[in-house]
């Protein structure tokens, strides 16, 4: 895989007055964990399988797939893996599970967390993620005592790209927007977040480590989680 050229200097160019910063909200796939895991799952295994049940060429059955999935692009079902398996007619459970050896924390994801961890801020992990998914990723990880709550937005019947993820999700885990940061790697969602009202917001560059490039020309951005931590040192977190 691509090594990711670090950066002494990221793109953070944001100020916030000490100490008033008390909730890091953090994404998972392509945030946390490094997204190649996911590209295997549905732009590789999904499309192999589809090919050999159906006795088609690898060609049209990728073609299928992209289509397919894009009818539910920006909705919860995009991220349901059961909603998958019963469209595709096979299970997107077993194919992860085959491929969970390719679950892989992505570089400067430890440095954050301990920071985080130690620190006076709230630490959350939120993600658009099926339920069975995510406990898939923490098992294999190991990245669930980091966290002060884990929330799948599977629970609130709507993704993170709706206003009414925001609403329902800061008023259960009672945090101010004002005082909160959010990394992800999608930016509809930080659009959506930075409207409702999360004053800190970021993207991550390189969310696959064996994808290319990401531009965010709206955000600030980062290749990994560890280089915000001098900038929020500096602010008192």
């Amino acid at each position: 895989m691509r090594q990711v050229r670090r950066t002494k200097h990221p793109d953070v160019t944001q100020s916030v007055p000490h100490g008033e910063i008390k909730t890091l909200i953090l994404d998972m796939d392509g945030t946390l964990l490094d997204l190649h895991f996911d590209d295997q799952v549905w732009n590789y295994a999904l499309p192999r399988e589809l090919a050999a049940r159906q006795r088609s060429a690898l060609p049209e059955a990728k073609a299928h797939v992209v289509t397919t999935l894009n009818t539910a692009r920006g909705t919860l079902a995009w991220y349901c893996m059961d909603h998958w398996s019963r469209e595709f007619g096979l299970s997107l459970h077993d194919i992860e599970d085959e491929l969970a050896h390719l679950i892989g924390v992505r570089d400067g994801t430890l440095e954050f967390l301990n920071f985080g961890h130690a620190s006076r801020s709230r630490c959350v992990l939120a993600t658009n993620a099926h339920p069975a998914s995510l406990q898939r990723k923490l098992v294999r990880t190991g990245l669930a005592p980091y966290f002060d709550q884990i929330v799948s937005a599977h629970q609130f019947g709507v993704p993170k790209e709706d206003p009414r993820f925001w609403t329902e999700f800061t008023a259960q885990a009672q945090i101010e927007p004002s005082t909160a940061v959010l990394v992800d790697d999608n930016p509809a969602v930080l659009a959506t977040a930075r409207e409702f009202g999360i004053r800190h917001v970021f993207g991550v560059r390189y969310p696959s480590s064996s994808g290319s490039l990401k531009h965010y020309p709206a955000f600030a951005s980062v290749n990994a989680l560890d280089e915000l931590l001098p900038w929020l040192r500096t602010r008192g977190v």
